[in-house]
């Protein structure tokens, strides 16, 4: 079996300039992925794809291996899936083609080797499906705005939060994705998907704000005092 990492980090990020390298907790964004790739017992290649030097120059340092992105695949409205079917291009040129494709986006950083493991050990054992992804639960209640009357989605939710029943919300933590399935469909969720729940919520957080980086700052910290405290 075969696994393959994709980080995809392009240079293009608006909200925040060079976005997967800035620094949190003097440590670039995009090495937290890095680092939980590389621990991983079932992946053979972890590889970053990216259209800017500076990032390629990060990704290098921390020991992954990188595929420079063409500019046409890493616009703004350019899909994810663009950059992941031109990595297996690149490397099916050696020779390498893995069963499944992990993608890793570089804006979670708390995301741990075991989770990864998880996901992959959930699509070994789930043959019968294209995608293992990650959800996080919520309790909260959703609805539409129409002529500005809120609509439930759910109506005749009970009104005490531990009585309702969960939804589930996809965490774009990870997603394990069958290369037959990826190819075929053009997509990482393929047509038959297992939802893994992410048990610890902080591994779900992704940041895409400053506001977010904040809340990151925030976290590492609370690591750390209970680290201290073990």
């Amino acid at each position: 079996m075969h696994a393959l990492a994709v980080i995809p980090a392009r240079g293009g990020s608006k909200s925040i300039p060079l976005k997967n390298i800035c620094l949190l907790n003097g440590t670039p964004l995009l090495a937290f992925t890095i680092e939980t790739a590389k621990h991983s017992k079932y992946l053979d290649r972890y590889v970053v794809s990216t259209d800017h030097p500076d990032i390629a120059k990060v990704a290098r340092d921390y020991g992954a291996e990188v595929i420079d992105r063409p500019a046409e695949l890493a616009t703004d409205q350019a899909p994810t899936e663009w950059a992941l079917l031109q990595v297996l291009e690149v490397l099916g040129k050696e020779g390498y083609r893995p069963e499944y494709v992990v993608t890793l986006e570089p804006t979670s950083p708390f995301r741990t080797t075991a989770l990864i493991d998880r996901c992959i050990e959930a699509a070994i054992q789930h043959q019968d499906v294209d995608c293992v992804l990650t959800v996080t639960e919520t309790r909260k209640c959703y609805g539409r705005l129409e002529e500005g009357r809120f609509e439930y989605l759910f109506p005749d939710q009970p009104r005490r939060r531990q009585e309702r029943r969960p939804l589930y919300e996809e965490s774009s933590t990870v997603y394990v994705t069958r290369t037959s399935a990826l190819e075929r469909d053009r997509s990482v969720l393929g047509r038959t998907r297992y939802g893994l729940v992410v048990e610890d919520p902080r591994e779900a957080i992704d940041i895409n704000e400053p506001l977010d980086f904040i809340v990151a700052e925030a976290v590492l910290a609370q690591r750390l005092v209970e680290d201290q405290h073990g």
